[in-house]
């Protein structure tokens, strides 16, 4: 087992990376000390792995809450079951909620957890690759609404991450291909080493190595965990994070999170800031066709047919990182590098759009 910390203080937390990790009984009573526990899953990781968990949580009072699947599923009626579940069972402010499950499972446990008598302890138990390299960890907490992706929820930090690498075996491919685009995205932000490595290894990574898996979910972590430090609530760097993100989403946002994964987005995503940094004369086109081939050859899509370029700027211009009415954007100066700016022709947007939708 691999042990990373999130340094914030009083707030400060593990991240736990190993094989095997559901069934450690001592761990979970390491690092997860209440006595009252809501276990929330969905449909799909509940049969594969809930069961394993309750064995390793017991005999404390463990409770369940099983959500649907999707994205489209993470809205405030689901957040509201799961707080009906803890008021119905008079859970205390000394309980915790517990996430068993992908990016959909934490984001709405969390925000359940940050919300429930103005707040209580929760852990995140990410059973995706997803969810592994990226939304478990930093306290992101939420849901969506049909104006936009992500825009109710709160900053709420777990008390510890617990992330089984054995539960990536029952994952199947899209959604594995899914979590790399997260990976790639933690390359161009800040290490064009790490995004070199990507390239040579993505064949393996997309098979399932378990060994390559383990050093990207470690760098991921690393990563994340060294931004978030300096920046828990994105008045700075951790808006670096977004890169890809505010194309994604309002992909997301125009199909009513029905037609594409939040990483299949992404990608498609990461392949536009890369296009709109070129066009601005920030990126070598040699590297936007490093980007392009890197993304296309995770399987993730380059081009999105079933969204108009209009539809996208609409959905873009009510993005929680709008500041005046302008849409800011994370760019690269290179793959490595990248920065967060409102200051850009609307015509190379536009003309980014078009290239890759529609």
């Amino acid at each position: 087992m691999e042990i990373l910390r999130v340094e914030l203080g009083n707030r400060s937390y593990p991240i736990l990376i190993g094989q095997g990790l559901l069934g450690e009984r001592a761990l979970f009573e390491q690092h997860l000390p209440a006595r009252d526990l809501l276990v929330v899953s969905n449909t799909v990781v509940a049969p594969l792995y809930l069961g394993q968990l309750e064995s390793s949580l017991r005999p404390r009072r463990v409770l369940t809450t099983i959500l649907p699947d999707g994205e489209s599923h993470k809205t405030l009626a689901n957040v509201a079951r799961v707080l009906d579940v803890l008021v119905a069972n008079r859970f205390g402010r000394d309980c915790a909620v517990v996430a068993l499950g992908g990016g959909v499972v934490g984001d709405m446990a969390g925000f359940a957890a940050a919300t429930y008598q103005r707040g209580v302890a929760f852990v995140q138990v990410p059973t995706t690759l997803l969810a592994q390299v990226d939304s478990s960890v930093g306290g992101k907490t939420g849901v969506n609404h049909p104006g936009g992706k992500n825009l109710i929820g709160a900053f709420h930090q777990p008390v510890a991450v617990v992330a089984d690498t054995r539960t990536l075996a029952t994952l199947p491919p899209r959604e594995l291909r899914a979590g790399l685009a997260e990976v790639i995205k933690y390359g161009l932000i800040c290490d064009a080493g790490f995004f070199a490595w990507l390239e040579a290894n993505i064949e393996a990574l997309m098979a399932g190595d378990g060994t390559a898996l383990a050093h990207v979910i470690r760098r991921s972590c690393e990563i994340k965990s060294a931004i978030v430090g300096r920046d828990e609530r994105e008045q700075g760097d951790r808006a670096l994070l977004n890169l890809g993100h505010t194309f994604g989403h309002a992909i997301e946002s125009a199909t009513r999170y029905t037609e594409w994964l939040h990483g299949e987005a992404v990608g498609a995503g990461l392949v536009m800031a890369a296009r709109m940094s070129c066009e601005s004369g920030l990126l070598a086109s040699e590297e936007l066709e490093r980007v392009i081939r890197l993304v296309a050859r995770t399987g993730l899509p380059t081009h999105v047919a079933n969204v108009g370029p209009e539809a996208a700027l609409e959905h873009m211009r009510i993005d929680k990182k709008v500041q005046a009415g302008r849409i800011r954007l994370v760019l690269l100066r290179g793959i490595g590098t990248a920065f967060v700016t409102a200051d850009y022709a609307e015509a190379f947007l536009r003309r980014t759009l078009a290239a890759h939708l529609g």
